[in-house]
């Protein structure tokens, strides 16, 4: 999926360690454990956001919180923001305070409350559950990744690989969780059978909640029982020769995460926060690329990269807003004969990048230096999720006659997992080349922070889907594509700029 792609930090390792090959396909034992870990972390977290907006906006009657879309559009959006926010801070207390084996165990715990919690069924703890899935996803996220990289020293050709393995498990428990969590909170056959033992079918949405949090719960059985095979990696840094740790920084991240929180939350009801953003942006990048060193301009070089991730994932990400919404209201799910929950669509995305990943892959290697640059990737990336919604214009306008065909959705992932692949792995390893190396780990941050203020930027999107009227809906898709299609095109003239920003780094 689009926000998991893994992020770099190997530690040292003794030689027996780099040698073992009892794990899948002849890699480190631990890639097995972090592999299923991360499957079911996947599981339960694509399971619930696969019924977070459409839980928010059915009515009292139907067992949601009956809220309008513009409202639940934006509690979308900040809790999906503050997930990828958080990781930043959740990367610097393991750096620095508990090591990364450690958080993801504290992690994947706060996460299987949260779910709980949203499972308890009352307003107060769907709030609360939705607080700890992301405090605990920020602990987990960037951390079990880091143990990835760990189990490899950097020559290791097995390293490329086990990512790929470890990329694959993300995409099953993204693909599986929306089948078991849709199936619980929408199905008739589910809710036939709760009527049956007696309970109210209106609660089957928070029987679907609970089954995301035994996903995470598999997962830390998991971790806990293979955890010996980690041993090696992950440990707690060693403290200061006065014992001290860095409180005072701690405490300036956390208040810096927050403040962004609010300030973006906050741009519900002031949008002009957006554009003052990105006019932010826009002065850093002229800044840093008008300075004569070298790391300077690739400074600026990562900031273009940034401002075009922002606005990709703006986008990509209405997902589990705007679309999910189409696909309730507006899409005949069935397919020769067999209906199925609309929540069922969450998985469509994992399927295509476990199609197109190793399309990709064979295509980099078999064009070699002639594949494009980092800049056109990402140019094209934009275009293709442009043309996703340009797509959606003809369907929404069959819209006035009636519900229309899944195939409109069908070609809506396809051609916006193209761009994932044109963008997403290709926007981490240009971040990781780009980086000076003092800076990395600050880089890093900032790709998650792209991500994070791109869901936002969904969420305020999404607010503004109305799905009564065939004509706003075609507008709603066409001023989106027409935005994206013009940032491509400003990025398809900036190419020769950029290329000459990142020096030698292709």
């Amino acid at each position: 999926m689009n926000d998991d792609s893994p992020s770099i930090h190997p530690q040292s390792l003794r030689q027996s360690d780099l040698a073992e090959t009892g794990g899948i396909g002849g890699h480190p034992q631990g890639l097995t454990t972090l592999f299923f870990t991360e499957m079911w972390e996947r599981f339960s977290y694509y399971g619930m956001r696969a019924l977070l907006m459409l839980f928010m906006v059915k009515t009292a009657a139907e067992g949601g919180l009956g809220f309008e879309t513009k409202k639940a559009a934006a509690i979308y959006g900040t809790y999906t923001m503050s997930v990828y926010l958080l990781s930043i801070l959740g990367g610097f207390i393991a750096d620095n305070f508990i090591g990364a084996r450690r958080a993801v165990l504290v992690g994947g715990i706060i996460i299987a409350t949260g779910h709980f919690t949203m499972a308890a069924g009352s307003l107060a703890t769907f709030y609360a559950g939705l607080v700890l899935i992301a405090l605990g996803t920020g602990l987990l996220k960037p951390n079990i990744s880091t143990m990835v990289g760990s189990l490899y020293r950097p020559t290791d050709e097995r390293r490329d690989a086990g990512f790929s393995i470890f990329y694959m498990g993300i995409n099953i428990g993204a693909f599986l969780a929306p089948l078991v969590t849709g199936y619980l909170a929408q199905s008739a056959d589910w809710k036939l059978r709760l009527s049956a033992w007696g309970l109210d079918p209106a609660h089957s949405w928070h029987w679907g909640f609970g089954a995301a949090g035994v996903g995470m719960t598999l997962g830390l059985l998991v971790y806990l029982r293979q955890n010996a095979r980690l041993a090696h990696v992950g440990h707690p840094p060693t403290p200061a020769a006065n014992g001290s740790r860095p409180w005072g920084k701690l405490a300036l991240v956390a208040l810096g995460s927050l403040a962004l929180i609010l300030a973006m939350k906050a741009s519900d009801e002031y949008p002009a926060l957006v554009y003052g953003l990105f006019a932010l942006q826009i002065a850093a990048i002229l800044g840093f690329a008008f300075r004569p060193h070298p790391d300077s301009q690739r400074l600026a070089a990562i900031l273009v990269f940034f401002f075009a991730a922002e606005i990709f994932w703006a986008i990509f990400e209405q997902a589990g807003s705007s679309i999910t919404l189409f696909a309730d209201r507006l899409t005949r799910n069935e397919i020769l004969g067999w209906s199925f929950p609309s929540s069922y669509w969450q998985s469509v995305n994992s399927i295509w990048v476990i199609v197109l990943a190793p399309v990709f892959a064979w295509l980099w290697i078999k064009l070699g230096a002639k594949q494009p640059s980092s800049p056109m990737k990402f140019t094209l990336g934009l275009f293709f999720v442009s043309l996703s919604f340009i797509l959606m214009l003809p369907a929404a306008h069959l819209t006035a006659t009636g519900k229309v065909g899944p195939l409109w959705l069908v070609g809506l992932f396809f051609l916006q997992t193209i761009g994932e692949m044109l963008l997403s792995p290709v926007g981490l390893s240009t971040m990781t080349k780009l980086a000076p190396p003092r800076l990395v780990g600050l880089v890093m941050g900032i790709w998650f922070l792209a991500a994070a203020l791109g869901n936002k930027l969904a969420g305020v999107l999404a607010a503004e889907f109305k799905s009564d009227q065939a004509d706003q809906l075609a507008t709603f898709f066409w001023q989106q594509a027409l935005w994206v299609a013009a940032a491509a095109a400003v990025l398809l003239a900036l190419v020769p700029w950029v290329k000459k920003l990142m020096g030698n780094v292709r």
